[in-house]
């Protein structure tokens, strides 16, 4: 069949010079045949002559050692200049108010917004509250750039503003939603982050992203930190869901089952810290009237609590 001949034909042809191991000259010659009907002989062919010849060598730069003088080893994460002046709430303002008047697609608006994030971090508590009544408003297309920034501050005046904000209800749900979630990146956490967000867990609004965003930072705290669990705030939060399983974990509807269910995962996600609940976890895991899936995520929530606590002669066969 047609579709079995070769249609193209192609052809390569170099020569090259070396001397003294150093390439001098390179001559090539392609040619490439395209025959659309075998049979009738027509088709075209096209055929390339290149070449490259070595035309001076250089000698050596010497490298300049005084160049170096500034130069040091680091890693690729993102540095910016430690300022050493002090920054004021009005300074932050000032910022602000420039973000709203950027356009908000342009390198200017990305780097005021970096500079904003820095910049929060060198403020107190006191000084964030200030600039929070000063600079709550919204720019154009409902931008808030405070709002967005006070996420990657991650210090823990800013957490306390963003739990303060919470806890007001100033903030638009999918904000929120965006605190909490930004808390699980923290990267240095502090016990004070923790007590300020306990309570949150308490009221009865709260959602998912609080429960697995505040365990996550506890878990994130306990993995730098040893003994944490005789720390007040995280014993704080470990009552907290403590006080879900009591009862055996026993649930009255399909609401009540999707909380316990909650209340467990983030049992789970807080890891160490949660490693005297181990005998309520096997209590409800292995109560067979329990619904399965309530035994599964009682099982489930001791995958970061360690081997020391001996899960094994605390959690019977589960069947």
């Amino acid at each position: 069949s047609q579709s079995e001949q070769q249609i193209l034909s192609s052809q390569l042809e170099c020569a090259q010079s070396i001397k003294d191991g150093v390439l001098q000259e390179a001559k090539c010659i392609e040619s490439d045949r395209v025959t659309l009907f075998p049979h009738q002989g027509s088709g075209a062919e096209t055929q390339t002559q290149s070449s490259l010849k070595l035309l001076q060598v250089q000698t050596e730069t010497l490298y300049n050692k005084g160049d170096s003088e500034d130069l040091y080893m680091t890693s690729i994460l993102y540095e910016r200049e430690v300022t050493e002046r002090e920054i004021t709430g009005g300074e932050v303002t000032e910022l602000v108010w420039k973000l709203c008047l950027a356009h908000s697609a342009s390198y200017e608006t990305a780097d005021l917004f970096m500079t904003l994030v820095f910049e929060l971090r060198h403020l107190s508590l006191e000084a964030l509250r200030a600039l929070w009544q000063r600079s709550s408003f919204k720019c154009r297309d409902n931008w808030q750039p405070l709002i967005d920034a006070l996420p990657s501050c991650a210090t823990e005046a800013c957490v306390v503003l963003m739990k303060d904000l919470i806890a007001s209800g100033e903030v638009e749900e999918d904000k929120v939603e965006y605190f909490f979630w930004s808390f699980a990146f923290i990267s240095n956490p502090t016990s004070g982050m923790i007590e300020s967000l306990a309570p949150l867990l308490n009221s009865p609004r709260a959602s998912q992203s609080c429960f697995l965003g505040v365990t996550a930072l506890v878990h994130r705290f306990c993995s730098a930190h040893n003994s944490c669990e005789h720390v007040p705030a995280v014993q704080s939060v470990i009552r907290t869901l403590g006080k879900f399983l009591e009862g055996n974990c026993t649930v009255q509807d399909s609401e009540h089952l999707s909380k316990m269910q909650l209340v467990l995962k983030a049992i789970g996600n807080a890891g160490l810290a949660a490693a005297w609940l181990a005998p309520a976890l096997s209590s409800c895991a292995s109560l067979k009237s329990h619904p399965v899936e309530i035994r599964l995520a009682a099982v489930q929530a001791f995958r970061r609590i360690p081997c020391s606590v001996r899960v094994r002669d605390l959690l019977p066969e589960v069947t």
